[in-house]
């Protein structure tokens, strides 16, 4: 398994993504910080969908493809979400349903993510 296929590697990105995410969120709207925050948090959102996609191939290996092309649905949702919610929130249009949608397909995909053969083992 190369490096970018690794789970670390892709719960780093996801984690990092996250956090520049919210920072760039919280952020007073049109500030030249919140600009650039939302560009590397779109950096990291190639490298979380790139990790992943490599993952989900390395996935395709075991018995639970399946259950592999649900989590990569879901996680590219969760990106899309995010990104949604700066965008919408720039042209300060309502953003509550879509933090609703992010949370779910958050946890769905995280839920997924630990629970899959693949990577780290929290939930039996």
């Amino acid at each position: 398994m190369s490096f970018l296929a690794s789970t670390h590697f892709h719960i780093f990105t996801w984690v990092v993504g996250i956090i520049f995410f919210l920072v760039a969120a919280v952020l007073a709207r049109g500030s030249k910080g919140q600009k650039i925050t939302h560009m590397i948090a779109r950096l990291f959102y190639v490298l979380i969908l790139f990790s992943g996609v490599m993952l989900f191939i390395e996935g395709m290996k075991y018995d639970e493809g399946a259950l592999y092309g649900v989590k990569f649905l879901l996680g590219l949702l969760t990106v899309g979400f995010m990104e949604m919610i700066l965008v919408r929130s720039s042209k300060e249009k309502s953003v509550t349903t879509l933090w609703i949608f992010f949370f779910i397909a958050l946890f769905g995909a995280m839920f997924l993510g630990f629970k899959l053969p693949i990577g780290f083992t929290f939930f039996m």
